[in-house]
């Protein structure tokens, strides 16, 4: 059955977020099995050591990079209607708000996707952090945050378009992109063969970044597939969780969209992941001065996030994915930001 049969069967806005629970689901599984973590391989990396958290990074990374840019080749995707692409953007916000978020990983020991993905495995400290985080994002997206967000986010503009594509800077296409992709590929696995990485977390790192692909090309077959506007989208958490807790709280049903499905979808399949390899494990906070970091960090991440336009996956990952010039300012800034945080921490200790 194709979309179109599926659409006129149970709508499209179900059969979004039908598709939105399967790659949410995807993302979570893989995510929990391979140990996926920005903030990890950017401690390694502040150590002066390319280790496995390093590779499953660049891995994860690259893979989402090639199979997003393979798929525009083969004409499966344009994402020139991709807000990170048409919409003007903001490069400040990309600077400062990766900066914060950076800052905010390494205080409260995930991003927002692995905070996600730990929550489905029992970890109560980053249900809190991460329930903390949501609620910042939606105040800095429409509370009270909104109006330094905006005036942040006003300091540096660019227009949409050619603007914010870098592939189009250098007279490239899809295949050079693709060709990046599947060198950095190339990189990731010398890496992780030099730290035995086994194969199952080789490929599960692989997969994540296929779930953000695959997010990329759904979203967009449902665009040409709907009769209605359908927003081409990937895997991104600040904004739809906080869209989707939003929703909960104040209304009598959520809409259905890719988004709504994704996140329940992530933490559905983090837990079915945990649960059938025996790391379901309820974990608390471990004394005041542990629980104060993660109180900081959540707040910076939630407020950074949605100031950068999304977090460490859905602006540096699927961002940079399509080669959008505020995704990589905001990834470059997270990875700056959380390696000098991360050096003073240890300082201090």
């Amino acid at each position: 059955m194709g979309l179109d049969q599926l659409t006129e069967w149970i709508g499209d806005g179900a059969v979004l977020a039908l598709g939105g629970l399967v790659v949410g689901a995807l993302f979570g599984a893989l995510a929990q099995q391979s140990k996926f973590c920005l903030r990890a391989a950017t401690i390694e990396f502040s150590q002066k050591t390319l280790g496995p958290k390093v590779a499953i990074w660049i891995l994860t990374f690259s893979s989402a990079v090639a199979f997003t840019q393979a798929a525009i080749w083969m004409g499966w995707l344009n994402a020139s209607g991709a807000r990170q692409l048409a919409d003007r953007g903001s490069l400040s916000g990309a600077i400062i708000g990766g900066a914060m978020f950076g800052v905010g990983m390494i205080l409260a020991r995930g991003c927002a996707s692995r905070l996600l993905v730990l929550s489905g495995t029992g970890n109560l400290r980053a249900l809190v952090s991460g329930l903390i985080l949501t609620v910042v994002a939606q105040a800095s997206l429409r509370g009270v945050l909104a109006t330094p967000r905006e005036y942040l986010a006003g300091l540096w503009m660019v227009e949409g378009g050619r603007g914010r594509e870098m592939l189009a800077w250098a007279g490239g296409g899809p295949g050079i992109g693709m060709l990046l992709g599947f060198a950095w590929i190339g990189l990731g696995v010398w890496i992780a063969s030099r730290n035995r990485l086994d194969s199952r977390q080789k490929a599960s790192a692989l997969g994540v970044g296929l779930t953000v692909a695959a997010g990329w090309a759904f979203t967009y077959a449902m665009s040409q597939a709907s009769f209605d506007p359908v927003r081409i989208t990937s895997v991104s958490f600040t904004g739809p969780s906080a869209d989707t807790l939003m929703g909960l709280i104040n209304a009598r049903s959520v809409p259905l969209t890719f988004d709504t499905g994704l996140v329940p979808g992530v933490f559905l399949g983090s837990l079915l992941a945990a649960w059938s390899t025996g790391q379901l494990e309820l974990q608390g906070f471990e004394g005041a001065p542990g629980m104060i970091r993660y109180l900081i960090g959540a707040p910076l991440m939630g407020f950074g996030g949605m100031l950068a336009g999304g977090c460490a996956v859905g602006a540096g990952v699927s961002g940079g994915a399509i080669f959008a010039l505020t995704g990589w300012l905001a990834l470059a800034a997270m990875w700056g930001s959380a390696i000098v945080t991360e050096r003073l921490i240890e300082r201090r200790d």
